[in-house]
């Protein structure tokens, strides 16, 4: 029975515990509250992730290190380096396999709005150079690594375009302010799909030393991804309006998270594709239809509203 270290408890953290827990794993998941999934194999410890030496000692015999940590989105430049340098040290000492939970900030806008993984890292944002220093950190220190990129998420506890703006309009039956151009091709990651990738790319030696792309359907409108959910769920479909892209700027002048979200615009003011190829060609993996993740956050919503209600 291997064992395991999951930093963070997120969405996509979960799905890693419980994806391994199911198959005879023991998992060992590690956030600042101690807080994640209840299973046999999956032990909660509290601890603070980017303390070298404690996560060392958390990570003594570990097969893998799964970084799924979320840290305040404000705040990147802060608390990531010292999260990303302790993991590196705990999983060099284990002599394990470090997987990166990644993102798409790192290439910036790219020609056509199309990234594949040898799209070149011309990161614009803050938050884009943060990643990439990040993985040449990882890179360059000896450990087994491995990046699983992702563009926004779509499911259940996912954060991202669908559940900030499009649920809460749907739900309300109020208009939904998008940001950037609502008709314009985008791509959706199921957290699912993100998971499933980063535990059976760790495994395998032929991902080593590189970046992967989640395999990921399609891009699709968030028009068309409103009307999707509701074709689903049998809701009104809202009004879907583009938010002045000045609204967010004047924003951020004095709103700390405005300001993070407004330095990211780009990525829905042009077409904006992830390229998943060579990772489903390689891997022999697919990405789920996205039906699936709509009926996960319309069964979330349902059960969130009965609680509510009793």
């Amino acid at each position: 029975m291997s064992k395991h270290v999951v930093v963070g408890s997120g969405p996509i953290g979960t799905a890693v515990a419980h994806l391994l827990a199911d198959r005879g794993e023991s998992v060992r998941m590690i956030t600042r509250s101690g807080g994640g999934p209840e299973h046999p194999l999956i032990e909660r410890v509290a601890a603070d992730a980017s303390d070298a030496g404690r996560l060392t000692e958390l990570t003594a015999g570990a097969a893998a290190l799964y970084n799924c940590a979320n840290p305040k989105y404000t705040e990147w430049e802060r608390l990531w380096f010292p999260m990303n340098d302790a993991m590196i040290s705990a999983t060099r000492a284990a002599g394990a396999v470090y997987v990166i939970t990644g993102n798409l900030y790192g290439y910036g806008p790219q020609p056509g709005g199309r990234m594949t993984e040898d799209s070149p890292p011309a990161a614009v944002s803050r938050k884009g150079k943060v990643r990439n220093r990040m993985w040449r950190d990882a890179l360059t220190s000896g450990v087994r690594t491995i990046e699983v990129r992702g563009s926004d998420y779509i499911g259940a506890g996912a954060v991202g375009v669908f559940s900030a703006v499009l649920l809460p309009a749907i739900r309300k039956g109020r208009t939904a302010w998008a940001p950037g151009d609502p008709g314009l091709p985008h791509s959706f990651t199921y957290t699912g799909d993100m998971a499933r990738t980063m535990v059976a790319l760790a495994g395998d030696e032929r991902a080593h030393g590189r970046a992967w792309h989640a395999p990921t359907q399609p891009a699709i409108s968030i028009r068309e991804l409103a009307a999707r959910y509701v074709a689903l769920t049998g809701e009104r479909l809202p009004q879907i309006r583009r938010l002045p892209r000045f609204v967010m700027r004047t924003a951020g002048l004095v709103v700390p998270m405005a300001r993070e979200m407004a330095e990211m615009d780009y990525q829905f003011y042009a077409p904006f594709h992830l390229d998943s190829t060579r990772t489903e060609q390689t891997f022999g993996l697919a990405p789920t239809d996205l039906d699936v993740p709509l009926r996960e956050i319309a069964a979330e919503a349902e059960a969130t509203l009965a609680r509510r209600m009793n």
